[in-house]
């Protein structure tokens, strides 16, 4: 089985600090003409430390990531930049070393060192509550998202350094069905999800087994973190028709080989039947970039997000914040899925 909880594993996996020698002496072979000029701690990724830099004798500013959960992730990421980066916007990376030994050197694992691309989340973009900017925003993460699903694997599963496939959600031929019955067989999962709702659970999730199976071969790319914090928009400089467009998707690290609907139901998360904010725009996009939406593909994206949520639940340590929204989430999903 492999992981779909990402932004909640930052809770629990806090990263260590790099020194700034330690970030000059990266530097310095990254950019050996340009000394450090500045650089400052990035909140929001609290897995792999990351730094935003500015390098004396240049105006653009860099990002650096040091993979500190997972070594091997670092090579992935490069990987999986090089396949999309024709059709789908990422930062330029400049320099990497996927192989670095944090015995050695400077004490620093794997990193990579990007360029600053600026921009606005979709989060910033919504708060403020103008229909035409969450129309366009929407509408260009739909596409965008299409576009990373055009990316095609030999299987399903989990993709590794030099987009290598291993194993897939879970052996069998109902996949999300037995994934879920591991996360209920949590004990912290247990304890978050009272008993009544965890029996409404496994009853609803084997309900939908057969649907399930029919995009259980699927193998497009997919993200599996498409969501506010990962995806930066710009608006272009035209002070009449400038509209919103994705300007790059971030932090690839847990990309697999899957359904694209795992990613649709991650982005549609927050969308509510009674007060939509991203729809009608964002499946427009996504038909527009040259996706496919099967019948009750709402229901559908909605159930297979049901696997990051409850995996989410087994992770300890969770804010009870957090646990509650989980809990919340889980909860609409099994009333709202009858109604979409």
């Amino acid at each position: 089985m492999f992981c779909f909880a990402t932004y909640i594993m930052r809770f629990t996996l806090p990263s260590a600090s790099l020194s700034e020698h330690q970030i000059a002496q990266l530097l310095s072979r990254a950019l050996p003409r340009h000394a450090l000029q500045s650089f400052e701690p990035l909140t929001g990724g609290l897995i792999n430390a990351m730094y935003r830099l500015r390098a004396e004798g240049l105006q653009e500013t860099f990002v650096l990531r040091v993979y500190s959960r997972d070594p091997s992730a670092c090579q992935k990421e490069v990987d999986l930049h090089q396949l999309v980066c024709g059709q789908v916007p990422v930062p330029e990376i400049v320099y990497a070393n996927p192989r670095a030994n944090p015995r050695e050197e400077d004490g620093v694992g794997p990193h990579i060192l990007m360029r600053w691309i600026e921009g606005q989340t979709f989060r910033q973009i919504k708060s403020r509550r103008d229909p035409r900017e969450i129309a366009e925003a929407a509408h260009s993460i739909g596409e965008t998202l299409a576009q990373i699903g055009s990316f095609q694997f030999p299987c399903a599963g989990l993709i590794g350094p030099g987009l290598e496939i291993g194993a897939p959600l879970a052996e069998g031929p109902d996949r999300v069905p037995t994934f879920i019955e591991s996360c209920l067989a949590s004990p912290e999962m247990a304890r978050r999800l009272d008993e009544r709702h965890r029996h409404r659970l496994r009853g609803f999730i084997w309900d939908w087994a057969k649907q399930l199976a029919a995009i259980g071969d699927e193998r497009s790319l997919v993200h599996s973190d498409y969501g506010s914090p990962n995806i930066l928009l710009n608006q272009s400089p035209n002070p009449v028709n400038g509209r919103w467009k994705v300007a790059a998707v971030l932090d690839w690290e847990f990309a697999f080989a899957g359904s694209p609907l795992y990613d649709v139901g991650h982005s549609l998360r927050y969308d509510r039947r009674t007060s939509p904010l991203m729809e009608p725009h964002f499946a427009a996009g996504f038909r527009e970039g040259g996706g496919a939406l099967p019948d009750n593909w709402r229901n559908l994206a909605r159930v297979l997000d049901l696997t990051a949520l409850c995996h989410m639940l087994t992770r300890p340590g969770l804010p009870e914040d957090v646990v509650a929204e989980l809990v919340e989430l889980v909860v609409g999903t099994m009333l709202e899925s009858h109604f979409l």
